[in-house]
C-alpha cells in the first residue's frame, strides 16, 4: 500500500527534506546524503558528478570541494547550480536549483579539520581534475605530506572551499505505480520571499 503523507507539512520544503532525509539515512545502504552537483561552464555547456552534502539549514546545502578543480572553476565562472537526490530505496528523488556562495574561511576550515587525516593529506595533495602523468606522483607527494607534518592537522589549501546552494526552486518527487507519480515543487523568487508551492502533472 501506498504511503500517505498527507500528514507531512507542505509549507516549508527545509521541514519536508528532513523528513525525507532522515528516512533516506534509515533506508538507504551508502551514502545518504550522495547528490549529484550539476554546473554549467560560461557558454553553457553542461557537467555533473557526484558530491556529498556536508551540512544543510535554512540558509541552504553545502558541499566541498577543490575551487580549482574542473567544477570548482565552473562554479566560480557560473555561480548557479543544480542538485540531485536519488534515494531508489524510497522511490524518491529531490531537485533543488538555486545560486550559489563561496562559505566562510572559518567555515572551510571546521570542516576541512574535521575529515580524517589522511582525507586532509590526499585533499591537500591533489590537483584536483589536473592530468596526471603517473599515479606515483600522486603517491609521492601524500608522502611528502606526510614527512613534513607527521602529526596534527593538515594546513588547509586556499582552494579547498565549499559553496553553499541557496534554494530557488525545489521539487519533491515520488515513485508511484503506473507512472502516477507525485511531484510538489516550491518556488520562490528569493530568500526573503515566501515560498509558493504547487502539485505537478507526473
Amino acid at each position: 500500500m501506498e504511503k500517505d503523507e498527507s500528514a507531512i507539512p507542505v509549507t516549508d520544503p527545509f521541514a519536508l527534506f528532513e523528513v525525507w532525509f532522515a528516512e533516506a539515512k534509515a533506508s538507504e545502504p551508502n551514502d545518504p546524503n550522495a547528490m549529484a552537483l550539476a554546473t554549467a561552464s560560461p557558454d553553457g555547456f553542461p557537467s555533473v558528478r557526484m558530491v556529498l552534502l556536508k551540512s544543510r539549514g535554512s540558509d541552504g546545502f553545502v558541499f566541498y570541494t577543490n575551487a580549482e578543480s574542473r567544477k570548482g572553476e565552473q562554479i566560480r565562472a557560473n555561480m548557479r547550480a543544480s542538485l540531485l537526490f536519488h534515494w531508489k530505496s524510497l522511490r524518491r528523488q529531490i531537485r533543488i536549483e538555486g545560486p550559489l556562495e563561496e562559505v566562510s574561511e572559518s567555515e572551510a576550515d571546521a570542516y576541512f579539520h574535521s575529515r580524517p587525516r589522511d582525507s586532509q593529506i590526499g585533499s591537500a595533495a591533489s590537483d584536483q581534475s589536473r592530468p596526471l602523468p603517473d599515479r606515483q606522483v600522486y603517491l609521492d607527494r601524500v608522502a611528502a605530506l606526510e614527512d613534513r607534518y607527521p602529526e596534527g592537522d593538515i594546513p588547509r589549501p586556499p582552494h579547498w572551499t565549499g559553496f553553499r546552494l541557496n534554494p530557488r526552486r525545489i521539487e519533491f518527487w515520488t515513485d508511484r505505480r503506473y507512472r502516477l507519480h507525485d511531484r510538489r515543487l516550491f518556488t520562490r523568487e528569493s530568500e526573503s520571499d515566501p515560498w509558493d508551492n504547487t502539485l505537478l502533472y507526473p
